[in-house]
């Protein structure tokens, strides 16, 4: 079924919204683009990107450093109302899986754990047994590539890229690694503080494709790339590329593209001297850097699309681009959320809104350079680009598993302007509970009275940044800015985020009806919520690296065809 399951399921309204979502696929592609071939789909999913740090939400001289991204924007559909997860693996493993986080994966932590006693569930990021969403394009004859940061689980073979169905892949598979060394420090028993390569091809270890740990921000000629040191980034650009020039032209391609930048590194923010050079007039040193990291995501983003057009590609492309969660706006980060409240870790505004749009030839023409306002969720790209492919999207894979079932709305009638309402009518916001349990900590209605907002939980980075956030004259500490929101009316948070955007008008007492309503309808949804015990560190994953590897991060469990995990122990 390509609707939402539990997310949505008041029972009656969950199997009529499923129908309906179910009766479009087949309907929408027949008709999309008057009977052209299947499109190209290229998914750039960006990482920490701040909504003020996006051009086209600000008339700041500093929006300047995305001018190719805002073009795109401009003559494409802006999407102003995308929203995700506050921080970045569940976004990741909700857009591969099609799954609201609550149905995924809530937490950010955990890479290297395992539960013995699962053999399905029991690790980070996605369960085995939940199909991928380049699995569905794959079928459909598609080529599929994934370039980028993974992080959405790398246990087994089942969690890589490969495992969930990309033909190619080139991939670092924790939240973050260097971009110059490529490392990812060990921290647990004997791989403590060793830096250990997290670069992964295909199947196997990027031998030969990562640099030497001699290449640094500062040492190698002043940040410069050169063929023997360069910048992670580029590496993954260039396979975009590279891929787009030896396409099998009988297949369509599906290419899953998801920079490092703009996150940070275990050293801090990264990037080539000569960007850093360019913002040389801003004297706060982060937001130097994070403003160069977007202009080098510009730069790349620009040069694939006129690969595109060069290629005779352009026509028959969907550019789908997204952020995974607000700006950090917390100590040594650079983001800004200007004028939206709070940033990543929240579920304000400021975290969970994503900059994004779609661009490319497929668009109608009359849909071109206009904002979409719709109700949309990352992860129903995944019912999108099954049917624009022409693929029914329902998981039995999982179903078989007895996991649950997709959460993801097709979103082509809206975007191509078949249609002027959002098939999505409610967006439960997820959050780490107690015990690392999920948790709903918030719910969007979009009901025809106005769109409320609940927020439930405790967050940090509870305020509001100034247009050029962070600068030399702030001297204060958004990570002390604290607001809790209960489940009662008095101690409640609910917010018209039509009328009042910026979450500045807390509505819980005027408006109770409203509240009760909302807050029954978050137990409700609570009750879906999944929570396996992903297990504890596994001393598997440093030995692996060490041992197996070669000085690599890989799959630990079931390498090898289920080997002894006590094979490789010290």
């Amino acid at each position: 079924m390509a609707g939402p399951s539990s997310e949505n399921m008041a029972t009656t309204g969950f199997l009529a919204g499923g129908l309906v979502c179910f009766l479009l696929i087949p309907c929408v592609t027949a008709s999309m683009v008057s009977g052209a071939k299947q499109p190209n789909i290229l998914y750039i999913l960006v990482d920490d990107w701040g909504w003020a740090d996006a051009g086209w939400h600000t008339t700041h001289p500093h929006g300047l450093q995305s001018p190719k991204m805002n073009e795109l924007a401009k003559e494409g559909v802006e999407l102003d109302r995308l929203y995700v997860y506050m921080f970045c693996s569940p976004t990741r493993a909700a857009v591969q899986s099609g799954r609201n986080p609550i149905h995924v994966n809530v937490l950010n932590g955990g890479d290297h754990n395992y539960n013995p006693k699962d053999p399905v569930s029991g690790f980070a990021g996605i369960p085995r047994n939940m199909t991928g969403m380049a699995e569905i394009m794959k079928r459909a004859g598609y080529e599929t590539s994934m370039y980028g940061k993974w992080d959405a689980g790398f246990a087994t073979p089942d969690h890589t890229p490969q495992g969930r169905g990309y033909d190619q892949s080139l991939n670092y598979f924790h939240h973050q690694n260097d971009y110059w060394t490529m490392t990812k420090l060990g921290k647990e028993d004997q791989c403590k503080n060793v830096p250990i390569v997290d670069l992964w091809h295909n199947n196997g270890p990027a031998h030969g494709l990562n640099n030497s740990f001699s290449c640094s921000q500062t040492t190698f000629n002043n940040g410069s790339q050169t063929a023997s040191c360069k910048y992670e980034d580029q590496l993954f650009a260039d396979n975009v590329m590279k891929t787009i020039s030896n396409r099998q032209t009988s297949k369509p391609f599906f290419i899953f593209w998801a920079p490092h930048t703009i996150h940070e590194a275990d050293a801090g923010y990264q990037v080539p001297v000569e960007y850093l050079d360019r913002f040389s007039f801003i004297q706060e040193q982060d937001r130097q850097f994070y403003h160069a990291m977007v202009n080098f995501l510009d730069d790349a983003v620009g040069n694939v699309t006129d690969k595109l057009k060069k290629e005779g590609l352009w026509d028959n492309t969907l550019i789908i681009v997204h952020s995974d969660n607000g700006g950090p706006i917390g100590p040594n980060a650079g983001a800004n959320n200007y004028p939206l409240k709070g940033g990543k870790k929240t579920n304000w505004e400021g975290g969970v809104r994503a900059n994004a749009f779609v661009s490319g030839g497929l668009l109608p023409k009359a849909v071109r350079g206009t904002k979409n306002t719709g109700l949309m969720a990352g992860w129903d790209w995944y019912a999108t680009v099954a049917a624009l492919a022409g693929e029914d999207p329902t998981d039995h894979k999982a179903k078989k598993a007895g996991l649950p079932a997709i959460d993801s709305y097709n979103l082509w009638p809206l975007i191509s302007g078949q249609t002027n309402a959002s098939p999505r009518k409610e967006l439960a916001l997820g959050a780490p509970g107690k015990h690392d349990k999920t948790a709903v900590g918030g719910l969007i209605s979009a009901a025809s009275d106005g769109w409320y907002k609940v927020v439930l939980g405790t967050y940090k980075y509870s305020g509001w940044t100034g247009p050029t956030f962070p600068n030399m004259t702030f001297k204060g500490n958004m990570g002390q800015i604290t607001e809790t929101c209960k489940d009662s009316v008095k101690k409640g948070c609910l917010y018209n985020i039509i009328d009042d955007p910026n979450e500045h008008v807390n509505l819980a007492q005027q408006k109770p009806a409203i509240f009760n309503k909302m807050i029954a309808r978050v137990a409700e949804i609570q009750k879906t919520a999944f929570s396996p015990d992903r297990g504890s560190y596994s001393k598997n994953a440093c030995n692996f690296a060490l041992n197996k590897y070669g000085g690599f991060w890989g799959p630990f469990i079931d390498v090898d065809k289920e080997s002894s995990e006590q094979e490789l122990l010290v």
